[in-house]
């Protein structure tokens, strides 16, 4: 497993951006699958982006498709979130995860695969 720190979030209104980062402690970061989830008050931990550890494409839920942008920068070790068009239905908390080798079915990936996660970073948007 690899410690990993979220940051990044806050405070924003409707319409607005925000960027969070997900720094890894971990060697050999090229070969971890890496993803961003989210969960809201009251509801399950829910898949946001991710990265397959053999690629650079990055896949999103439907809900942030367009709106969001998912980058990976290996060479420090950090993966991105940049969130655009922001709602209120996309307040959260953020956590980023990471599992070595993992792959994975598009649409079918569940927290239960992951077993390094970060603490989480709160995301509020209003209204």
């Amino acid at each position: 497993q690899v410690q990993l720190e979220e940051s990044g979030g806050g405070l924003v209104q409707s319409g607005g951006s925000l960027r969070l980062s997900c720094t890894t402690s971990g060697r050999a970061f090229s070969s971890y699958t890496m993803a961003w989830f989210r969960q809201a008050p009251g509801k399950e931990r829910e898949f946001v982006a991710a990265f397959m550890w053999s690629g650079t494409t990055p896949y999103y839920a439907d809900s942030v498709k367009g709106r969001f942008t998912a980058t990976r920068d290996n060479s420090k070790n950090t993966v991105y979130l940049r969130m655009n068009s922001l709602k209120p239905e996309d307040t959260a908390v953020y956590y980023c995860a990471a599992e070595p080798y993992l792959t994975f079915i598009i649409g079918t990936l569940r927290e239960a695969a992951f077993r390094s996660w970060g603490q989480g970073t709160q995301v509020t948007v209003s209204s």
